[in-house]
């Protein structure tokens, strides 16, 4: 960055043509008038210059903070000493301080005297506003190498500064005509304002910096690019050079900030009016939420640039027309890719291409596809739009390409052809990606779409582990119909060959992730928990005494444990399964009926869906309770709903065991 100071030797006596006695005291009153000495500007301010006491001896002409050579000879043979000799040599702030001395001078003199000599200074005021205008529009004269070039630098700001301070004089000057009611005023801050408005309209209409090779773009895409990277170089130019020439207190890098923004703002805007096609729309609102902010992100403008206090660079009403024009293309487009993936599964199927096998498991592509597209699209559009709930709206579709989805699962099933079930478990581990992408990046998505997601993906869930299971409890029901009955009681081994036949039927559910196998797994592990209390509440075995009862006891509990084995290996994760076989079989070994009341409220508590019914059922399983007994421990079951439940886990089971 280009940094520094600049620097003015004030001109002494001589030099300024003030030499003689009378000349100082006009000078003074320069001074005096204007409440200001002339002077440098040392980081922004005009510091005072204490004269000698002796005008003869000169002033210090050491360097301040290693400033530049003084751009005054001492050689009296060369001072400057007319308002025409500091015109020509560019002291422009010096020549402004003698057209206010002339205009002191004249307090107190005729009318018509003061009348001529007014005329003069006025003729020559408006001659140095002209070069004073013309050094303002030079401001960005220099291309962005030449800021390099300290010769070039110098050259520029020296004038420059001049001519802010002359500037800046003259608004002092002129509230000092405001309160004593004299003169014309100069107006020079207002002309300073409107030349840079001028200077930065005519840069934005007709940019200077070359432009890269952007073969394909519209012109309106040229355009804007043209505009943007003039605006960037111009305001690292007032950052790094001109900056220096003005006070701190001037704030000219967020004036001229506001500038260039107004007018770019007012050229998008004139664009915005027509009817863009969709490329141009997306550049614009690029331009809008990511270059532009991301140019005053630069850390040289950063810190010199209150960007919120600019505004927006477009108002909402144009960026909505923009926004709408955009996102409606956008889902368009994703709800295309989405149809073309969907249709290529289609036509596998109908073909009769078994899904490919990667690590063991049925894949398809479809979940992959689709979740790139959206991730891709809806981040691009975040960044296209500015906004996350504006980017979510792209993904309206997806709910209804999942119901197209499960359709197409329900048709497979319902053929039921060589592939079904390889089809479907790959569909199974497209259903785990869609629900992990949706609940792990939920903010790609609106809260109505993740919901409405979530669902088809839970039936679809559902309906894949129907189909799977379906033939597998099919091949075990001859052994679920021996449970419960007196034949189960006595005979252990048939109990083992449930298990070893169920184990022998799950391997047809291998084929798929381990997510997805251990979901099915923990399905089946609950359902053939709820067949096994099914049959047992069914009421087939009769415990007529204490021996018998304690059997059942153990049988159950045996069973329990057994059946928690081997699904554990399996994988499941339903440990709890295990204490409603093993809670079960505590009711059928209690004699007394406080232990069973106690036992019923305890049951109450952990499973809700556990109705009279159900208790009912287990408790006519022993013969020896009697009618009476069993409403008294149905009873409580009531006080298990009335009590309090926090910190108890709850978990639902019995209301799927049907008890007739």
């Amino acid at each position: 960055m280009l940094q520094g100071f600049f620097f003015m030797r004030i001109p002494t006596d001589i030099e300024m043509g003030v030499g003689s006695d009378s000349e100082r005291s006009k000078m003074s009153n320069v001074m005096n008038k204007t409440g200001r000495s002339m002077g440098v500007w040392i980081r922004g301010k005009f510091q005072k210059i204490k004269r000698p006491s002796n005008p003869q001896e000169g002033i210090n002409t050491s360097p301040l903070m290693d400033e530049p050579q003084s751009l005054f000879v001492t050689d009296s043979s060369t001072a400057i000493q007319t308002f025409e000799q500091l015109y020509d040599a560019e002291y422009l702030f010096e020549a402004s301080l003698v057209l206010i001395d002339r205009e002191n001078q004249l307090l107190g003199k005729k009318p018509e005297e003061e009348a001529q000599q007014m005329e003069k200074i006025t003729a020559d005021r408006k001659v140095l506003e002209k070069k004073l205008l013309r050094t303002i529009q030079r401001s960005l004269s220099l291309s962005f190498e030449q800021v390099q070039d300290k010769a070039a630098v110098s050259a520029l700001t020296m004038v420059l500064t001049s001519a802010v301070k002359a500037i800046y004089q003259e608004e002092e000057q002129d509230l000092l005509r405001k309160q004593e009611r004299r003169g014309t005023l100069s107006n020079w801050k207002t002309l300073h304002d409107s030349t840079l408005h001028s200077l930065v309209e005519d840069r934005m209409d007709n940019p200077s910096v070359p432009i890269a090779d952007l073969t394909g773009q519209s012109s309106i895409q040229l355009d804007i690019h043209g505009m943007g990277r003039q605006l960037k170089e111009d305001l690292l130019i007032v950052v790094n050079v001109l900056k220096s020439c003005y006070p701190l207190d001037a704030n000219i890098c967020q004036f001229y900030a506001r500038l260039y923004h107004q007018s770019l703002s007012a050229r998008l805007r004139k664009i915005v009016d027509y009817v863009l096609d969709d490329k141009d729309c997306t550049f614009i609102l690029r331009w809008v939420n990511e270059y532009y902010p991301g140019i005053l992100k630069n850390p040289e403008l950063a810190n010199e640039i209150d960007t919120t206090a600019l505004g927006k660079l477009l108002p909402d009403e144009f960026l909505d027309n923009l926004e709408k024009q955009y996102l409606a293309t956008q889902q368009s487009e994703l709800s295309t890719c989405m149809d073309r993936v969907l249709e290529e599964e289609k036509r596998k199927w109908i073909e009769g291409e078994q899904p490919a096998m990667e690590d063991g498991s049925f894949t398809s592509p479809l979940a992959y596809d689709i979740i790139q597209f959206i991730n891709g699209m809806v981040k691009a559009a975040e960044t296209v739009t500015g906004s996350q709930r504006q980017a979510q709206k792209i993904t309206c579709q997806l709910p209804d390409l999942l119901q197209r989805f499960k359709a197409f699962q329900e048709d497979i099933i319902k053929q039921n052809k060589l592939y079904s079930k390889a089809y479907v478990k790959a569909i199974l581990g497209c259903v785990e990606q869609f629900k992990d992408i949706l609940q792990r990046k939920g903010h790609l998505f609106p809260d109505k779409v993740q919901k409405n997601c979530l669902a088809v993906l839970t039936d679809m869930k559902q309906s894949g582990h129907t189909f799977l299971l379906s033939s597998v409890h099919k091949n075990l029901k001859p052994q679920y119909q021996k449970l419960g009955t007196n034949d189960w009681l006595k005979k252990t081994t048939l109990f083992e060959k449930l298990l070893n036949d169920m184990e022998h039927e799950l391997q047809d559910l291998e084929g798929m992730t381990q997510s997805c196998h251990q979901e099915v797994i923990s399905r089946f592990h609950e359902e053939v928990t709820r067949e096994y209390v099914m049959r047992l509440l069914r009421g087939e075995v009769k415990l007529k005494d204490r021996g018998h009862q304690q059997k059942a006891f153990i049988t159950v509990t045996k069973n329990a444990e057994s059946l928690h084995d081997l699904f554990n290996k399996l994988g499941s994760k339903k440990d709890w399964l295990k204490e409603i076989l093993t809670n079960i079989a505590e009711v059928l070994k209690l004699q007394d009926i406080p232990a069973l009341q106690i036992q019923i409220v305890s049951m109450g508590h952990a499973y809700p869906d556990l109705s009279e019914r159900h208790v009912s059922a287990l408790l006519k399983l022993k013969t020896n309770v009697s009618r009476e007994d069993r409403h008294r421990v149905k009873a409580t079951l009531s006080d298990a709903r009335d009590g309090s439940n926090e910190g108890v886990e709850r978990l639902y089971f019995f209301s799927k065991v049907v008890v007739k």
